[in-house]
């Protein structure tokens, strides 16, 4: 194990994924936004135990970056999962803290993912209306499926490039699926936020972190989701 740790050239990995910049700026741009969403949740949710999820997101959004940089890409699959993982436990967990506590105490509690969704889609107003815009609960559904058979085996040698931990490095095929599918996933994140809390949370926004927020979406979306820029 020792030998094979030292035999991979983990600098050379980082400097010939650099090379692209299209996939550095592309995962850049992405934990970027998540930043911006965690800023202004920080600020607006203050004190609110449920935050430890978000920096749980920034943190495995950080994590994908150096994984994928290093040419390690079924972990980084992992991390883009807890990406999307830790944002809607948030979006739930926030407003429920007696559930909260129990999850942190008790280890045999757990809320599914499904679970969250259709609390979303019986209490959060306007939720059918707004996730419909990007087609959203589709979009997860198909994303998170791809995304955990990786994680968990499902489909043998996918994202898998070396025959051995001392043949780690990138390949030319896969990286560019890598990084989509984590611009993908982020993507996700930020619809999710701009049809739950984000949208609950809007008038308290910065006016430079709205800009962000909704830059690219249409006229009709932005009216659907009562989201302005001022």
């Amino acid at each position: 194990m020792t030998d094979a740790l030292r035999s991979v050239d983990w600098n050379n990995n980082v400097s010939q994924f650099l090379k692209n910049d299209s996939y550095s700026s592309d995962i850049a741009i992405c934990n970027f936004r998540l930043a911006v969403w965690a800023k202004q949740f920080e600020t607006l949710d203050k004190g609110n135990p449920a935050l430890s999820f978000i920096r749980e997101m920034q943190n495995a959004g950080h994590y994908v970056a150096a994984l994928t940089s290093l040419a390690l890409y079924k972990p980084a699959a992992s991390m883009m999962r807890i990406t999307f993982d830790t944002s809607l436990y948030y979006t739930y967990f926030r407003t429920h803290p007696c559930e909260l506590a129990t999850l942190s105490r008790d280890d045999s509690y757990f809320v599914w993912k499904n679970d969250i969704i259709d609390y979303h889609k019986l209490h959060t107003p306007d939720f059918a209306a707004s996730q419909s815009c990007f087609g959203l609960i589709g979009n997860i559904k198909e994303w998170y499926a791809r995304v955990s058979a990786i994680v968990h085996g499902q489909i043998p040698g996918a994202w898998v490039t070396a025959k051995s931990l001392a043949e780690t490095s990138h390949n030319e095929t896969v990286l560019p699926v890598v990084v989509k599918s984590f611009v993908e996933g982020e993507e996700l994140v930020h619809q999710l936020f701009l049809c739950t809390v984000g949208r609950e949370l809007w008038n308290g926004f910065s006016s430079d972190s709205k800009r962000v927020l909704i830059a690219g979406l249409s006229g009709e979306t932005k009216a659907t989701l009562c989201l302005d820029a001022a």
